[in-house]
């Protein structure tokens, strides 16, 4: 399977689509690459290789052939099972996530001590439809909610990050994750940019509308959000970032309402 293959399956084929058939091939895959190289820390399973993702450019061993989980979903497990109670909490935690990871979902959704919704406007995978800038949820509703992924694709991010502090309980935490080109002090956009093409050569793919900077992090205190940037990469040994297919500096926003 090559990595011209990935790339053009995620470039034209509707990602709904993408995610029905990946339940069907996953087993499939992941029996063929069964090996001792690498280890998926989700599930424990260990593969040969990992398999090659991007829209642009393909990173080499990116994807688990289990749990479909990218380096981002590999490095929030790690800091949610090392330094959070979110599977160990002894007290039901209302949980909200927006967009939900294939590699997280039956997990989370298995969790005793989970009070577990999911919500997307396209995702089939969704317990509830519903638009990110108008969540149909009360004011602080939920101790825990992640949405990744997802604002770099919404073109009234503000209000977005609005509906995120919203729905947050003070002194819950939420982990709001993004494409982040950490050489750029500004966030850029162009909403006069709207053919794919052109997007996926400014913004790195065909359906987002920005590439956020270092000010990330301000835009989200901006709204209220007490904000940690956190390269969890430190906290983990060089022979781990390897086994476990990380980006070594990747940085975990993890967010709070006070």
């Amino acid at each position: 399977m090559s990595n011209k293959f990935f790339k053009s399956a995620l470039n034209t084929i509707p990602r709904p689509w993408l995610i029905k058939a990946s339940y069907l091939v996953r087993p499939v895959i992941a029996r063929y690459l069964k090996g001792t190289t690498f280890t998926d820390p989700i599930d424990g399973k260990s593969f040969r290789k990992f398999l090659p993702y991007g829209y642009g450019k393909q990173r080499e061993n990116a994807l688990s052939p289990s749990t479909l989980s990218l380096e981002r979903h590999r490095l929030l497990w790690l800091y949610l099972q090392d330094k959070t109670t979110f599977f160990s909490s002894t007290r039901k935690l209302k949980v909200l996530h927006i967009a939900p990871e294939q590699c997280f979902l039956d997990l989370f959704r298995k969790q005793k001590n989970l009070d577990y919704i999911t919500t997307d406007l396209y995702s089939p995978l969704a317990d509830v439809k519903a638009d990110i800038c108008d969540l149909p949820f009360k004011g602080s509703e939920f101790d825990v909610v992640f949405c990744n992924h997802v604002l770099e694709h919404i073109p009234d991010d503000f209000k977005a990050m609005q509906e995120l502090y919203r729905v947050l309980k003070p002194g819950g935490f939420g982990v709001f994750q993004i494409p982040q080109d950490l050489t750029r002090a500004i966030t850029f956009e162009d909403d006069t940019i709207t053919n794919e093409e052109e997007r996926a050569k400014i913004f790195g793919q065909y359906d987002h509308v920005r590439i956020y900077g270092r000010d990330y992090f301000d835009k989200l205190r901006a709204i209220g959000f007490k904000v940690d940037a956190v390269d969890y990469t430190k906290n983990i040994s060089k022979e781990k970032q390897v086994r476990y297919c990380l980006m070594k500096g990747e940085l975990l926003p993890i967010c709070y309402k006070l």
